[in-house]
């Protein structure tokens, strides 16, 4: 599953869209960290908002990565 997919699942569900680094942030936070990825959530240029993760991670059950 890409990023593009979970951005259209959030845009058509929640109406707006989410950046990719917001997404790679829940990842984190959600346990999914990429072996590539070396920012921790502290570190992030742009974190997550707290009221997106939610969001991003009702997506993340919906594609199946939770």
């Amino acid at each position: 599953m890409t990023y593009k997919k979970v951005q259209k699942y959030i845009k058509k569900k929640y109406g707006y869209t989410v950046k990719p680094c917001w997404i790679s942030d829940v990842k984190e936070i959600c346990g999914l960290k990429r072996k590539n990825d070396s920012l921790s959530h502290n570190e992030r240029k742009y974190p997550c908002p707290n009221n997106k993760i939610e969001a991003i991670k009702d997506a993340f059950r919906h594609v199946g990565w939770l």
